[in-house]
Protein backbone atom coordinates (compact mmCIF):
# COMPACT_ATOMS: atom_id res chain seq x y z
CA UNK A 1 0.00 0.00 0.00
CA UNK A 2 1.40 3.39 -1.01
CA UNK A 3 2.08 5.53 2.08
CA UNK A 4 1.34 8.66 0.03
CA UNK A 5 -2.34 7.77 0.36
CA UNK A 6 -2.27 7.10 4.12
CA UNK A 7 -3.34 9.46 6.89
CA UNK A 8 -2.34 8.22 10.31
CA UNK A 9 -2.94 9.50 13.81
CA UNK A 10 -6.27 10.04 15.50
CA UNK A 11 -6.44 13.83 15.19
CA UNK A 12 -5.28 13.82 11.56
CA UNK A 13 -7.94 11.28 10.58
CA UNK A 14 -10.68 13.21 12.43
CA UNK A 15 -9.69 16.38 10.56
CA UNK A 16 -9.67 14.52 7.23
CA UNK A 17 -13.20 13.18 7.87
CA UNK A 18 -14.53 16.57 8.96
CA UNK A 19 -12.93 18.23 5.93
CA UNK A 20 -14.81 15.86 3.63
CA UNK A 21 -11.71 14.13 2.23
CA UNK A 22 -12.51 11.22 -0.10
CA UNK A 23 -11.54 8.24 2.08
CA UNK A 24 -11.47 4.67 0.80
CA UNK A 25 -11.37 2.94 4.18
CA UNK A 26 -10.45 3.55 7.82
CA UNK A 27 -8.54 0.92 9.78
CA UNK A 28 -9.08 1.12 13.54
CA UNK A 29 -7.12 -0.86 16.10
CA UNK A 30 -9.18 -3.34 18.06
CA UNK A 31 -9.94 -2.33 21.65
CA UNK A 32 -9.58 1.45 21.40
CA UNK A 33 -11.74 3.42 23.82
CA UNK A 34 -10.03 6.74 24.61
CA UNK A 35 -11.51 10.23 24.26
CA UNK A 36 -10.07 10.87 20.79
CA UNK A 37 -11.49 7.56 19.59
CA UNK A 38 -14.97 8.67 20.70
CA UNK A 39 -14.46 11.96 18.86
CA UNK A 40 -13.58 9.98 15.73
CA UNK A 41 -16.74 7.86 16.06
CA UNK A 42 -18.74 11.08 16.44
CA UNK A 43 -17.15 12.51 13.28
CA UNK A 44 -18.00 9.31 11.38
CA UNK A 45 -21.73 9.45 12.20
CA UNK A 46 -23.74 9.75 9.03
CA UNK A 47 -20.65 9.21 6.87
CA UNK A 48 -20.50 6.19 4.54
CA UNK A 49 -16.77 5.49 4.87
CA UNK A 50 -16.03 1.75 5.29
CA UNK A 51 -14.44 0.98 8.66
CA UNK A 52 -12.42 -2.12 9.51
CA UNK A 53 -11.49 -3.09 13.07
CA UNK A 54 -8.08 -4.78 12.91
CA UNK A 55 -5.33 -6.10 15.21
CA UNK A 56 -2.34 -3.84 15.79
CA UNK A 57 -0.20 -6.11 13.57
CA UNK A 58 -2.28 -5.08 10.56
CA UNK A 59 -1.60 -1.41 11.24
CA UNK A 60 2.14 -2.07 11.63
CA UNK A 61 2.13 -3.62 8.16
CA UNK A 62 0.59 -0.45 6.73
CA UNK A 63 3.05 1.97 8.34
CA UNK A 64 5.75 2.09 10.98
CA UNK A 65 4.82 5.68 11.88
CA UNK A 66 3.00 6.65 15.10
CA UNK A 67 -0.56 5.85 13.96
CA UNK A 68 -2.21 5.94 17.43
CA UNK A 69 -4.40 3.02 16.40
CA UNK A 70 -6.04 4.68 13.38
CA UNK A 71 -5.09 4.79 9.69
CA UNK A 72 -7.19 6.22 6.87
CA UNK A 73 -6.57 5.29 3.25
CA UNK A 74 -7.39 8.06 0.77
CA UNK A 75 -9.14 7.08 -2.45
CA UNK A 76 -7.08 6.87 -5.62
CA UNK A 77 -10.16 7.29 -7.82
CA UNK A 78 -13.26 9.49 -7.74
CA UNK A 79 -16.55 7.83 -6.81
CA UNK A 80 -19.84 8.69 -8.50
CA UNK A 81 -23.55 8.46 -7.71
CA UNK A 82 -25.42 5.67 -9.54
CA UNK A 83 -28.70 7.61 -9.86
CA UNK A 84 -26.94 10.60 -11.44
CA UNK A 85 -24.93 8.44 -13.83
CA UNK A 86 -27.97 6.46 -14.98
CA UNK A 87 -29.78 9.72 -15.75
CA UNK A 88 -26.80 10.88 -17.84
CA UNK A 89 -26.67 7.57 -19.76
CA UNK A 90 -30.38 7.82 -20.63
CA UNK A 91 -30.03 11.50 -21.59
CA UNK A 92 -27.32 10.52 -24.09
CA UNK A 93 -29.76 8.08 -25.68
CA UNK A 94 -27.68 5.07 -24.70
CA UNK A 95 -28.92 1.68 -23.50
CA UNK A 96 -27.34 1.24 -20.05
CA UNK A 97 -24.94 -1.63 -19.37
CA UNK A 98 -24.04 -1.71 -15.68
CA UNK A 99 -21.89 -4.12 -13.67
CA UNK A 100 -22.60 -4.73 -9.97
CA UNK A 101 -19.98 -6.51 -7.84
CA UNK A 102 -21.11 -8.08 -4.58
CA UNK A 103 -18.42 -9.01 -2.02
CA UNK A 104 -15.58 -9.09 -4.55
CA UNK A 105 -12.72 -8.38 -2.16
CA UNK A 106 -9.63 -9.51 -4.09
CA UNK A 107 -7.81 -6.40 -5.32
CA UNK A 108 -6.35 -7.97 -8.46
CA UNK A 109 -9.63 -9.64 -9.39
CA UNK A 110 -11.32 -6.26 -9.07
CA UNK A 111 -8.73 -4.65 -11.31
CA UNK A 112 -9.07 -7.37 -13.94
CA UNK A 113 -12.88 -7.07 -13.87
CA UNK A 114 -12.64 -3.29 -14.33
CA UNK A 115 -10.33 -3.79 -17.32
CA UNK A 116 -12.83 -6.14 -18.98
CA UNK A 117 -15.72 -3.84 -18.12
CA UNK A 118 -14.04 -0.85 -19.76
CA UNK A 119 -13.29 -2.90 -22.88
CA UNK A 120 -16.94 -4.02 -23.01
CA UNK A 121 -18.23 -0.45 -22.78
CA UNK A 122 -19.80 -0.78 -19.34
CA UNK A 123 -21.28 2.57 -18.35
CA UNK A 124 -20.39 2.21 -14.69
CA UNK A 125 -19.58 -0.31 -11.96
CA UNK A 126 -21.48 -0.40 -8.67
CA UNK A 127 -19.96 -1.75 -5.44
CA UNK A 128 -21.28 -1.78 -1.87
CA UNK A 129 -19.51 0.61 0.53
CA UNK A 130 -18.66 -2.33 2.80
CA UNK A 131 -17.21 -5.71 1.88
CA UNK A 132 -15.52 -4.69 -1.38
CA UNK A 133 -11.94 -4.65 -2.58
CA UNK A 134 -9.73 -1.74 -1.60
CA UNK A 135 -9.22 0.27 -4.78
CA UNK A 136 -5.51 0.90 -4.40
CA UNK A 137 -2.49 1.09 -6.66
CA UNK A 138 -2.50 -2.68 -7.22
CA UNK A 139 -6.13 -2.61 -8.39
CA UNK A 140 -5.43 0.30 -10.75
CA UNK A 141 -2.29 -1.37 -12.11
CA UNK A 142 -4.11 -4.67 -12.72
CA UNK A 143 -6.89 -2.77 -14.47
CA UNK A 144 -4.29 -1.38 -16.92
CA UNK A 145 -5.57 2.08 -16.04
CA UNK A 146 -9.22 1.20 -16.69
CA UNK A 147 -10.16 2.38 -13.20
CA UNK A 148 -9.30 5.90 -14.33
CA UNK A 149 -11.71 5.50 -17.25
CA UNK A 150 -14.70 3.43 -16.11
CA UNK A 151 -16.79 5.13 -13.42
CA UNK A 152 -17.28 3.40 -10.06
CA UNK A 153 -20.20 4.01 -7.69
CA UNK A 154 -19.86 3.08 -4.04
CA UNK A 155 -23.37 2.69 -2.64
CA UNK A 156 -24.20 2.49 1.05
CA UNK A 157 -27.46 0.56 0.51
CA UNK A 158 -27.23 -1.77 -2.49
CA UNK A 159 -30.80 -3.01 -2.01
CA UNK A 160 -32.14 0.50 -2.50
CA UNK A 161 -29.89 0.94 -5.52
CA UNK A 162 -31.22 -2.25 -7.12
CA UNK A 163 -34.79 -1.12 -6.48
CA UNK A 164 -34.00 2.23 -8.10
CA UNK A 165 -32.49 0.56 -11.17
CA UNK A 166 -35.56 -1.65 -11.61
CA UNK A 167 -37.90 1.33 -11.24
CA UNK A 168 -35.81 3.07 -13.92
CA UNK A 169 -36.38 0.30 -16.46
CA UNK A 170 -33.13 -1.61 -15.95
CA UNK A 171 -33.35 -5.41 -15.88
CA UNK A 172 -31.29 -7.03 -13.10
CA UNK A 173 -29.41 -10.18 -14.19
CA UNK A 174 -27.78 -12.30 -11.47
CA UNK A 175 -25.02 -14.54 -12.79
CA UNK A 176 -24.27 -17.61 -10.65
CA UNK A 177 -23.96 -21.35 -11.08
CA UNK A 178 -27.00 -22.44 -9.02
CA UNK A 179 -29.59 -21.95 -11.73
CA UNK A 180 -30.67 -23.54 -15.01
CA UNK A 181 -31.05 -20.64 -17.45
CA UNK A 182 -28.01 -19.75 -19.57
CA UNK A 183 -26.55 -16.33 -20.29
CA UNK A 184 -27.62 -16.75 -23.94
CA UNK A 185 -31.27 -16.55 -22.85
CA UNK A 186 -30.93 -12.90 -21.78
CA UNK A 187 -31.93 -10.08 -24.11
CA UNK A 188 -28.96 -7.80 -23.48
CA UNK A 189 -30.25 -5.21 -25.92
CA UNK A 190 -32.45 -4.01 -23.05
CA UNK A 191 -31.11 -1.72 -20.29
CA UNK A 192 -29.19 -4.21 -18.13
CA UNK A 193 -27.37 -4.47 -14.82
CA UNK A 194 -25.36 -7.67 -14.26
CA UNK A 195 -24.59 -8.81 -10.71
CA UNK A 196 -21.46 -10.89 -10.11
CA UNK A 197 -20.55 -12.31 -6.71
CA UNK A 198 -17.29 -13.42 -5.16
CA UNK A 199 -15.92 -16.91 -5.81
CA UNK A 200 -16.13 -17.72 -2.10
CA UNK A 201 -19.58 -16.37 -1.21
CA UNK A 202 -21.40 -15.80 -4.49
CA UNK A 203 -24.22 -13.26 -4.66
CA UNK A 204 -26.16 -12.36 -1.50
CA UNK A 205 -29.64 -13.93 -1.40
CA UNK A 206 -31.27 -10.53 -0.87
CA UNK A 207 -29.84 -9.35 -4.20
CA UNK A 208 -30.74 -12.58 -6.01
CA UNK A 209 -34.35 -12.08 -4.86
CA UNK A 210 -34.34 -8.65 -6.50
CA UNK A 211 -33.05 -9.95 -9.82
CA UNK A 212 -35.30 -10.34 -12.87
CA UNK A 213 -33.40 -13.34 -14.18
CA UNK A 214 -30.76 -15.72 -12.84
CA UNK A 215 -28.38 -17.19 -15.39
CA UNK A 216 -25.21 -19.22 -15.56
CA UNK A 217 -22.30 -19.74 -17.92
CA UNK A 218 -22.41 -23.25 -19.42
CA UNK A 219 -19.35 -25.36 -18.64
CA UNK A 220 -18.29 -28.75 -19.94
CA UNK A 221 -14.99 -29.26 -18.11
CA UNK A 222 -14.51 -31.11 -14.84
CA UNK A 223 -13.46 -28.12 -12.71
CA UNK A 224 -16.79 -26.39 -13.44
CA UNK A 225 -15.84 -23.07 -11.86
CA UNK A 226 -14.38 -19.85 -13.21
CA UNK A 227 -12.41 -16.98 -11.77
CA UNK A 228 -14.87 -14.10 -11.26
CA UNK A 229 -12.94 -11.79 -13.58
CA UNK A 230 -13.09 -14.39 -16.37
CA UNK A 231 -16.79 -15.04 -15.73
CA UNK A 232 -17.51 -11.29 -15.81
CA UNK A 233 -15.73 -11.01 -19.15
CA UNK A 234 -17.72 -13.86 -20.66
CA UNK A 235 -21.14 -12.47 -19.78
CA UNK A 236 -20.19 -8.86 -20.62
CA UNK A 237 -19.01 -9.82 -24.08
CA UNK A 238 -22.18 -11.82 -24.69
CA UNK A 239 -23.91 -8.46 -24.14
CA UNK A 240 -21.46 -6.80 -26.55
CA UNK A 241 -22.12 -9.48 -29.19
CA UNK A 242 -25.88 -8.99 -28.99
CA UNK A 243 -25.63 -5.19 -29.06
CA UNK A 244 -23.32 -5.19 -32.08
Amino acid sequence: MNEEHLIFGMRAVIEAVEAGKEIEKIFIQKGLSNELYHQLRQALRGVTIPIQIVPTEKLKKLTDKNHQGVIAYLTEINYFNAEELLSIVYEKGKVPLILILDRVTDVRNFGAIARGAECAGVDFIIIPSRGSALINGDAIKTSAGALHRVKVCREDNLKNTLDFLKESGVQIIACHEKTDALIYQVDFKKPTAIIMGSEENGISNEYIKRSDLQVKIPMVGKIASLNVSVASGIILFEAVKQRL
